[in-house]
C-alpha cells in the first residue's frame, strides 16, 4: 500500500534502479504517491548511461542486477557525482553493508523492506543533502566557527579536519559525524540520536550505518598518530568523543 503524502517538500526526481518489475512499481508508486517523480530503470548500465540527463536527486539501487550489480553501478556513478545512492540487497550479510558503505552508498536497505521505511528513509537523504548543500561556504566566506576539542580541529564551513596539525582526509558523513561528536563531547550520543541529527532520520531504522562510519573514523584517527579510543563506545548506549587522551 503506498504511503500518504505527509508534507510539502521540495521537489526531487529519484531513480530507481532494478530488474524486479513488481518492486521497481511499488517502490515507484510509493515515492510518487510522497510527493517524488520517479525515472525507473532496468540495468546498471542502462543507469549510467541515462545518469547525465535525468540529473537525479537521489539514486535507489538494487544490488543483484544481471550484468552489472549494485556495486560497480555504485562504483561509476561515485566517479562523477555525489549523488545520495540507497542500496537495496536480499542479502543481509554485514560485508555487503560495508562493502556498499565503503565504495560510497550512503545507506543501505536489506530485502524485504517496509515501504514506509524506505520512503522515510529516501525522505531523510534528500533532507541532509540539502542541508550540506545550503550550508556550503562562499568563496570568499571566512573561516570561523571553528570547533576545537582538545588536538582536533574542524572547519565547517571549509569542511577540513585536522588532529595534532595532521591534515584528516573524510568522506563528507564521517565529516559530519565526527563534528557532531566533537561538538558534543564528553557526552553519550545514542545511534538513533546519531542517526536523527547526522543522517537526519526522523523515523527509527535498523541499520549498521552508524558502527561503519564509527569504525572508519577510529581507523583514521589512528593513521595520523591519535587515539581510536577518542571514539569510545559506551555498551547498551551509544558513543562519546573522549576529549582528553589518556
Amino acid at each position: 500500500m503506498a504511503q500518504r503524502q505527509l508534507d510539502s517538500e521540495p521537489h526531487a526526481t529519484i531513480l530507481v534502479v532494478d530488474d524486479e518489475p513488481t518492486v521497481r512499481e511499488m517502490i515507484g508508486i510509493n515515492l510518487r504517491y510522497s510527493g517524488m517523480d520517479v525515472v525507473e530503470s532496468i540495468s546498471g548500465v542502462d543507469a549510467i548511461e541515462r545518469m547525465p540527463s535525468i540529473k537525479p536527486d537521489l539514486v535507489v539501487l538494487d544490488v543483484m542486477l544481471p550484468g552489472l550489480d549494485g556495486f560497480e553501478v555504485c562504483r561509476r556513478i561515485r566517479e562523477t557525482s555525489t549523488v545520495p545512492i540507497l542500496l537495496l540487497s536480499a542479502r543481509s550479510e554485514e560485508i555487503d553493508r560495508v562493502m556498499g558503505l565503503e565504495i560510497g552508498a550512503d545507506d543501505y536497505l536489506t530485502k524485504p523492506f517496509a515501504m514506509r521505511e524506505l520512503v522515510a528513509r529516501v525522505r531523510a537523504m534528500l533532507r541532509r543533502a540539502r542541508m550540506v548543500s545550503s550550508e556550503a561556504p562562499v568563496a570568499e566566506e571566512p573561516a570561523g566557527d571553528v570547533v576545537q576539542v582538545a588536538d582536533l580541529s574542524l572547519d565547517p564551513k571549509r569542511r577540513t579536519a585536522t588532529l595534532d596539525g595532521q591534515s584528516l582526509s573524510l568522506k563528507p558523513k564521517e565529516f559530519d559525524l565526527l563534528l557532531y561528536l566533537a561538538r558534543h563531547a564528553g557526552i553519550v550520543l545514542s545511534r538513533e540520536a546519531l542517526l536523527r541529527e547526522v543522517w537526519g532520520y526522523d523515523y527509527p531504522v535498523d541499520t549498521r550505518t552508524v558502527d561503519v562510519h564509527i569504525r572508519w573514523l577510529r581507523s583514521k584517527l589512528e593513521r595520523v598518530g591519535g587515539d581510536a579510543a577518542q571514539i569510545e563506545t559506551v555498551r547498551g548506549h551509544g558513543y562519546r568523543y573522549v576529549a582528553e587522551r589518556g
